[in-house]
């Protein structure tokens, strides 16, 4: 497994890692989540990714037990989550969601609680808050990092404007500012992290801790027949990520990109997290697997690194047609 800095930082994430994002308690139990975890961790991967609001706190409560269970030296691996949402769903009440200084530290210690850990190594803002000024979101991450509960705190689809906002507080006050930043990225959505973020790489540098690098599974080639009766869009809950994914325009690219990852003798999914990981801003992209099978093949992504060549990425972007055209400062 390869290793990455996170920005300009010490810390060290796998180039490949672990999420339970919409897959634990709703797809999967204690039992899979232990051997997924176990054969992610046994593969070198030392990242395990997940927020107050996956599961409504269920994902951490299990991630929890699977990780107490296994009783790894905790200095070997890297725990984040994430606050915003909150993790009541409809039942929450004002301050139990946002980036407010009480929502913001009470969502911390609920999170070490289900975590059942003394410290979270990253802590993300999940959302941008138009609510709460800056200053006070800053000032609150500093005051975690000083108190010992979390170690980094990032952003989760933020612009480049609002993070570069963040930095320029923290200079200010002089506190710690953001060191990572958690967006979607994939050969569909690319435009933060290929143009929007660029003067942030360039001018504060920023670690990336990728979501849906499948784009919720689109890019495995799974759907491109319909959708299967196993997977997570003919799950009673999904609708909302039926909507978003399931494109006919979109259905079709997967079907040239599979014919290049056929060629290639490699998967399409090896394919595709290939792709998003050869971006040297990409600090880790997060895995998502529901069972061994899919976990061992999207392992093979770190394989498939040599294969994406110029003319490999020349013929993905013709057939992506994409590209993100670069901001003029």
């Amino acid at each position: 497994m390869e290793y990455r800095y996170m920005g300009r930082t010490g810390l060290q994430l796998s180039a490949l890692s672990f999420g339970s994002w919409v897959t634990f308690h709703k797809q999967i139990k204690d039992n899979s989540a232990d051997e997924l975890m176990g054969i992610a961790y046994d593969n070198g991967i030392n990242f395990f990714d997940n927020a107050e609001v996956y599961a409504l706190g269920e994902s951490e409560k299990m991630m929890g037990r699977v990780l107490k269970e296994k009783n790894w030296d905790r200095t070997s691996y890297v725990l984040s989550s994430k606050a915003f949402f909150g993790w009541r769903g409809k039942n929450n009440k004002p301050n139990q969601t946002g980036l407010s200084r009480k929502h913001l530290t009470e969502a911390c210690h609920e999170a070490l609680q289900r975590l059942q850990t003394d410290y979270l190594d990253l802590y993300f803002c999940h959302r941008p808050d138009k609510a709460v000024p800056i200053e006070e979101v800053v000032q609150t991450m500093n005051t975690l990092i000083q108190q010992g509960k979390i170690l980094y705190w990032g952003t989760s689809e933020w612009s480049g404007v609002e993070i570069m906002e963040a930095h320029r507080v923290a200079q200010s006050y002089r506190l710690i500012g953001p060191s990572v930043e958690q967006p979607q990225y994939n050969l569909f959505e690319r435009e933060k992290m290929e143009n929007d973020y660029l003067q942030v790489f360039k001018n504060v540098g920023l670690g990336t801790t990728i979501w849906s690098p499948l784009a919720s599974g689109l890019l495995t080639g799974k759907y491109n027949n319909g959708i299967p009766a196993d997977s997570r869009l003919a799950v009673e809950g999904f609708d909302w990520l039926k909507e978003r994914t399931y494109v006919e325009a979109k259905i079709e690219k997967v079907k040239q990109l599979q014919n290049i990852a056929n060629n290639l003798g490699i998967s399409l999914a090896a394919l595709s997290i290939a792709w998003c990981i050869k971006n040297p801003h990409v600090t880790t992209a997060i895995l998502g697997a529901t069972k061994k099978e899919q976990l061992i093949d999207n392992l093979k992504a770190m394989d498939a690194l040599a294969l994406i060549t110029p003319e490999i990425t020349k013929t993905i972007e013709e057939i992506m047609q994409n590209k993100p055209v670069l901001a003029d400062f």
